[in-house]
């Protein structure tokens, strides 16, 4: 897997490419230290992931992906930050980032980069106990209004809670096709366009 990060402390940044390059399966092509290295790096490298930080000086980690995104829809954009800011969660979420975990789960970092390049969206247990209340208006959706069937409210449960395609066959005696065939209708009805719309979706209807 090759990556890109974009840090502006330097001594994270050096951290992150020691342990992330002794995992083996993983290679930084390059780092950068502001959003527009950012972008500069993604053009020059188009990598598998960007481990990018929120606060940066110049352009921050947000615009940054969101000029990433609107050039390279299927860009993965990998959030590592401190912060754990209730309005940098909404933006990360509803830009399509793939992930947002914090700086401090150091050991998690490299399972996520691998999550995310496999098509899951991840995102830290601090971060999940938040994105209900962060993202929930206090409305209720009748899925039944949205021809939304029982099972199809399961699997879209199922996503937004970070489960991968064999864990959701698993959990309701699919097969991985099947819960692929039931995501590819599930996005075309809603008219969105991946699994982090999908958990947008619910957690904004839950």
């Amino acid at each position: 897997m090759n990556i890109i990060i974009v840090d502006d402390d330097m001594l994270v940044t050096l951290s992150l490419k020691t342990i992330l390059e002794n995992e083996g399966d993983i290679t930084v092509l390059a780092t950068g230290s502001s959003g527009k290295d950012g972008i500069t790096l993604y053009n020059q490298h188009k990598p598998d992931v960007v481990l990018m930080d929120i606060r940066m000086k110049e352009m921050n980690g947000i615009e940054a992906g969101e000029e990433i995104l609107k050039a390279y829809p299927e860009a993965r954009i990998l959030y590592l930050t401190t912060f754990s800011d209730d309005e940098y969660i909404v933006k990360a979420i509803s830009m399509g980032a793939k992930g947002y975990i914090l700086k401090q789960n150091y050991q998690g970092i490299a399972p996520a980069l691998r999550a995310v390049l496999g098509g899951q969206s991840v995102f830290g247990d601090m971060v999940m106990t938040k994105i209900p209340s962060i993202m929930n208006d206090g409305k209720r959706l009748d899925y039944g209004d949205i021809d939304i069937s029982d099972r199809e409210r399961k699997l879209i449960e199922l996503v937004a809670k970070g489960l991968n395609n064999r864990e959701i066959a698993e959990k309701m005696f699919l097969s991985e096709g099947t819960v692929r065939n039931y995501l590819s209708r599930l996005l075309e009805k809603l008219e969105l366009r991946d699994r982090t719309q999908l958990a947008v979706f619910y957690y904004t209807n839950v």
